[in-house]
């Protein structure tokens, strides 16, 4: 809020008025490539905190509607990952994308058709290793760096999870605060002096 004096001084009558503000914008959007146990926790998690989520998966029994009654949550049995991520992403403002696939071959697929797309979020599931394979791959393939800078690989902040609703958990922290530009740091700034 502020007073449309501070801009407009010249405007005698405008000293008394006060304009207020409010940004409208959709609901925050996430894909979700894999519609295994991370990314059906993943999905789900991201439904819970408001985002409008896109499950993605080449296996029709991982994606059946009573598993994902949540309305929040559009389910896509793919063939072509890389239409099927572009219909998704659309223009990529306002959408995260998770990859969580089964394996390299179909993590490399995602990922060749999702840096293209250039959503606002990008992260890579796996150990280092495997990460490293695939984003090695996509700059033999010319993925430019930085396009490649913008993964977030692997994905999430280390708060060791285990579990694939923990593995979730840990995504779904490093997607907000990634979103609202924030590092995803400990909020504990209160330290006891010995």
């Amino acid at each position: 809020m502020f007073s449309v004096s501070e801009f407009a001084p010249q405007f005698p009558a405008a000293r008394e008025t006060l304009l207020l503000f409010e940004r409208l914008q959709p609901p925050p959007r996430l894909v979700v490539c894999g519609a295994g146990h991370v990314g059906a926790s993943l999905a789900k998690l991201a439904a819970f905190t408001g985002y409008q989520t896109t499950l993605i998966d080449d296996r029709p029994d991982f994606l059946k509607r009573e598993r994902f009654p949540e309305a929040q949550i559009d389910l896509m049995v793919t063939e072509d990952w890389t239409t099927t991520l572009c219909d998704a992403i659309g223009n990529g403002r306002g959408v995260s994308v998770a990859v969580v696939t089964r394996g390299h071959n179909e993590d490399e697929k995602c990922m060749q058709a999702v840096v293209r797309a250039g959503p606002d979020y990008v992260g890579l599931i796996g150990s280092k290793r495997r990460t490293t394979i695939v984003i090695d791959r996509l700059r033999e393939s010319g993925v430019t760096e930085e396009q490649l800078r913008n993964i977030h690989a692997p994905i999430g902040l280390d708060i060791g999870a285990v579990s694939p609703e923990e593995v979730a958990l840990a995504i779904m922290a490093e997607i907000i605060a990634a979103r609202r530009g924030m590092s995803g740091g400990s909020l504990s700034a209160w330290r006891r002096k010995t």
